[in-house]
């Protein structure tokens, strides 16, 4: 991590940036709180296994997360991504360049309704209340995205990925989501840390907004 990436913003940003985080969090949470009580029953009625996913993800500066998910996949999902892959050729290559699968048989019914709609994210307004997450910034990607693999992008941009928060939405969020390469994604992450302000963080939240009510991009 590079000590001398530093962006200058104005002096009260931060103050602002976290203002916004626990007031938007917190009344996000306390609106949809009904739904969120559904959601846990449906994930509960549908397949075994516990109502959250809780994933390791870098942080800001290369620290390691848990990031709270509500879960869409079977319990023995690492399983069989590994089966699938290593027995179809097209799938593998399909992973290889979007990190995704669009027809990801790993997941449950349910839980293929809550990633088209992102329900599935709703747990991470509690990570922004934690101070780990903030609503706008790059995502938060696998540790083994930058620890475990010699090729992978993001160790290309890692020291401007890595200079911010990491946020529940963000700029490949709002420039095409799962249509985008892997590498793609994660340069446009990078380009936050040159545009972040309290006001582009507005902008993107209200751009968020109709692409997740219209499910645009997502997988």
């Amino acid at each position: 991590m590079d000590k001398n990436c530093e962006k200058k913003t104005h002096p009260l940003y931060p103050f602002f940036k976290r203002l916004f985080d626990v007031l938007f969090s917190l009344s996000f949470i306390v609106v949809f709180s009904p739904l969120y009580l559904l959601l846990a029953l449906l994930i509960k009625w549908n397949s075994k296994g516990p109502v959250l996913y809780i994933g390791k993800r870098l942080g800001k500066g290369g620290k390691h997360l848990e990031i709270f998910k509500f879960r869409t996949m079977y319990i023995d999902a690492e399983e069989r991504l590994k089966d699938m892959l290593s027995s179809d050729p097209k799938m593998r290559s399909e992973w290889e360049v979007f990190q995704k699968l669009h027809n990801d048989p790993r997941c449950t019914s349910i839980g293929k309704f809550l990633r088209r709609t992102s329900l599935d994210e709703f747990p991470q307004f509690f990570n922004v209340l934690k101070g780990d997450l903030s609503v706008v910034g790059p995502r938060p990607h696998c540790i083994d995205e930058l620890e475990g693999k010699e090729n992978s992008p993001l160790k290309k941009y890692a020291h401007l990925v890595l200079a911010t928060k990491p946020g529940i939405t963000g700029l490949w969020q709002t420039s095409g989501r799962s249509h985008l390469s892997y590498e793609d994604r994660v340069e446009l992450d990078s380009l936050y840390f040159k545009k972040q302000s309290f006001f582009y963080d507005i902008k993107v939240v209200l751009k968020t907004v109709p692409l997740v009510l219209i499910s645009r991009g997502a997988v």
